[in-house]
């Protein structure tokens, strides 16, 4: 039940909605390749007495996540991660560009030079765990 033991990780902020946090955490998950394709995931009694919030607020965050097709509920069968490749590979997609676009937004005003930026970009990316990434 891997997916199961991971929710803990959760660290919720008071900026966005906890259904959206839900969601966000979701999406990680499955682009970081620790959810997978057809993966089971827990019912949403189980994932509001996991994380301790309200039922609805998990049946919203699932409902949600159903109408963007990264989940699938059939009938009384439990949810499962999608196995549509393109959706896939679209959560990873919308993740790194909502970065970038965070990210551009705060840095942007200090006008700083692309390429003293792209650099120092590399060099924290290298000092935060990153091996080599290019």
């Amino acid at each position: 039940m891997g997916a199961i033991q991971i929710i803990a990780e959760i660290k919720w902020n008071n900026r966005d909605p906890v259904y959206i946090q839900v969601i966000r955490y979701f999406k990680t998950r499955i682009a970081s390749g620790s959810l997978e394709a057809g993966q089971e995931i827990p019912s949403r009694r189980e994932l509001a007495a996991m994380l301790k919030i309200n039922p609805n607020t998990a049946q919203r965050a699932y409902k949600e996540m159903e109408e963007q097709g990264l989940i699938h509920t059939e009938r009384n069968l439990p949810s499962r991660i999608t196995t549509d490749r393109d959706v896939l590979a679209g959560v990873r997609e919308e993740l790194i560009q909502s970065a970038l676009a965070d990210f551009l937004d705060s840095i942007r005003p200090m006008d700083i030079p692309l390429e003293e930026l792209l650099e120092l970009v590399k060099r924290q990316y290298r000092g935060k765990g990153g091996a080599g990434h290019d």
